[in-house]
């Protein structure tokens, strides 16, 4: 299997060379439309003053003339009537041409073969060396016509330019592959760090340390990587306290039960401790059966949006509801219930708000002493409403009050165990809030009781 260093590699080299056919296909292409008709009128300008030169100078030798241009750097082919032909200069790659094209120049008209040689994508027709690729023009000496050709010697004109330039794109060639490898190490060796970081959380180890400090797309991945393992731990050591907890709340009152069922096996029971124990498995049986519920309901809570169930409802008239339903308790403890709900319409699961609203109520009347008061006002505005719910009960100590919404957290713990709570209820309660994109701030002094204010958008 190829290692991504190697798959950059072969990846950058290969563009490299698509982009270099290519820049020659459109530098030909260019060449071809603009440069070759702009060069053929240059070599034909070049060739007229070489005739005039000589028909104005008829002291001159053909054949000495020819050779001394040709030695300043171009091709000459010439020919007459009777076919009789020379070459000066450089030989042509190709000394073919075609007998019509001899007959023009030799009538008196001018061969425009640069202008006229047929394109190709590969082959850049400037520096294609053959007899085509010529300047057809007559020229006169005693009475005699001729029919000139020329073209640019490339090779003498240019030789030490195309060796330099040869030169240069070898050296870039072998640079830039030799860059590419050594750039693309660089950038694949802190992924190579992030997978072996990725096989140490695999098996379990969190304590991971990379290179956090690069201001690229690698180094914030570094980071959310790091903070993703950080995460990571965090969630793992959250589940194996959950399991734990949830262990520990369950063997608790199974033991309880267990034991105290053993104990009825006894006949020597009066029917009054009878009845206490079997009032005790009741109680623990309905505590288990309770911690079953929360603990599915979280299940189901965390499937989030999957499992909500929007409509339009009064928030205010279900608030009432569930003061209503709870009337037993807080009149058991002769409570004064002050309310402040006017009608109010949202959008949200109704099941799960009801949930929220009975949590909150509910644990505000288990922590207030008797002759206490619960206080619940609703505030709206165009976009949310904001519910608050007041006891003046036992509240909650600052030190654990940035925890209560955690599962299984119990700020009194003996206090906690003789209600029979789970430390569910919370965690509950701001998962269903949130699903609702919501807040729930909670704001308590110990003896002078507790506020919790849920915050929820209407649509």
């Amino acid at each position: 299997m190829k290692t991504l260093y190697v798959r950059i590699v072969v990846t950058t080299i290969a563009v490299m060379i698509i982009s270099s056919l290519f820049a020659f296909v459109l530098s030909n292409a260019y060449y071809q439309k603009s440069l070759k008709p702009y060069n053929d009128q240059k070599v034909t300008k070049i060739a007229k003053k070489t005739v005039d030169y000589f028909e104005r100078n008829p002291q001159l030798e053909l054949k000495n003339y020819l050779n001394h241009v040709a030695d300043t750097g171009y091709q000459i082919y010439l020919v007459d009537h009777n076919g009789r032909e020379s070459f000066y200069g450089g030989d042509f790659r190709k000394k073919e041409i075609d007998r019509s094209a001899v007959n023009k120049v030799l009538n008196g008209g001018v061969y425009h073969g640069i202008a006229e040689f047929p394109s190709a994508p590969f082959v850049t027709g400037f520096f294609d060396n053959v007899l085509k690729n010529t300047i057809g023009m007559p020229l006169k000496e005693s009475g005699h016509t001729y029919a000139l050709f020329i073209r640019p010697n490339i090779e003498l004109q240019f030789g030490e330019m195309r060796l330099f330039f040869s030169v240069i794109l070898l050296l870039m060639i072998i640079l830039s592959i030799v860059l590419v490898g050594i750039s693309t190490r660089y950038l694949v060796k802190p992924i190579i760090k992030l997978t072996e970081a990725t096989k140490k959380i695999a098996t379990g180890n969190y304590n991971i340390k990379l290179n956090e400090k690069r201001r690229d797309e690698i180094g914030s991945l570094a980071s959310n990587f790091s903070e993703m393992a950080k995460s990571l731990e965090q969630l793992e050591e959250m589940r194996q306290e959950f399991v734990s907890n949830v262990s520990h709340e369950i063997q608790s009152p199974l033991a309880s039960m267990k034991g105290f069922a053993q104990t009825l096996q006894n006949e020597q029971l009066t029917p009054e401790k009878r009845k206490e124990y079997l009032a005790i498995i009741e109680k623990e049986s309905v505590r288990l059966s309770q911690l079953s519920k929360q603990l599915l309901m979280l299940a189901s809570l965390d499937k989030e949006e999957a499992f909500i169930e929007k409509s339009t409802f009064d928030v205010a008239a279900q608030i009432k509801e569930v003061v209503h339903m709870t009337e037993w308790s807080w009149r058991e403890k002769e409570m004064a219930i002050e309310m402040d709900l006017p009608q109010m319409f949202i959008y949200g699961d109704k099941k799960l708000l009801h949930q929220v609203w009975m949590n909150l109520i509910t644990n505000s009347i288990k922590y207030t002493e008797p002759g206490g008061t619960l206080s619940i006002t609703l505030e709206k505005s165009d976009r949310e409403c904001l519910v608050s719910i007041s006891d003046t009960g036992i509240g909650i100590s600052p030190d654990d009050l940035p925890s209560i919404f955690d599962r299984f957290y119990k700020a009194d713990k003996a206090r906690e165990r003789k209600e029979g709570s789970s430390g569910l209820g919370l965690s509950i309660v701001k998962k269903i809030v949130r699903l609702h994109h919501g807040e729930i701030k909670a704001e308590s002094e110990p003896g002078k009781g507790s506020t919790f204010t849920v915050n929820l958008p209407k649509m």
